[in-house]
């Protein structure tokens, strides 16, 4: 296997940066090249997988919706179950939500009230991590559920947004940094 700087390399050249999207003013880091190539996602997310194979990981949180992407195979690398947190009103059974500020407005993410027993070790991913009031939210439900939050895993932080301040004493980790 490449070493780890290669992998890194690779992936981050084939991040796209498409501006003003979704608005004016922001530049978007688009991870879809990365996943249109299958060893390259195969890479990312055994990179991803590697801090996390030894931490006894019974559960993979994945935030809507590109958490999806990687926290499914992440689970399945880590032989933990999988478990989709979504915006208020999809998820079928009985759930727990919580509601965050946003930079303008409010936004409300549930998960199922069965899905994290007390005590299980937790791995909460999604694919960027911004201004973290997202994965804090995130973090305090999974918390209320009884949940150990064993790390949060990013493919991409974009660190002059400071979110890694509002994930403060979790373990976080991310593949590429800008």
């Amino acid at each position: 296997m490449p070493e780890s700087k290669t992998i890194v390399e690779r992936i981050e050249k084939m991040i796209r940066d498409v501006p003003d999207f979704p608005k004016k003013g922001i530049l978007f880091k688009d991870i879809t090249p990365v996943l249109n190539d299958a060893q390259l996602f195969k890479l990312a997310i055994e990179e991803m997988v590697m801090k996390y194979k030894t931490k006894g990981v019974q559960r993979v949180v994945g935030i809507e919706s590109r958490g999806f992407i990687f926290g499914a195979p992440l689970a399945l690398r880590l032989g933990a179950g999988f478990v989709p947190v979504r915006k208020k009103g999809k998820l079928p059974a009985k759930t727990r939500a919580v509601t965050y500020s946003l930079e303008y407005g409010e936004d409300t993410l549930e998960i199922h009230t069965d899905a994290i027993k007390k005590g299980e070790k937790v791995l909460l991913v999604d694919d960027l991590l911004a201004t973290g009031g997202t994965a804090q939210a995130v973090c305090k439900l999974i918390e209320e559920m009884g949940g150990e939050i064993v790390g949060i895993s990013f493919l991409i932080e974009l660190m002059f947004l400071k979110g890694i301040e509002k994930l403060a004493g979790y373990d976080v980790s991310s593949i590429i940094h800008y």
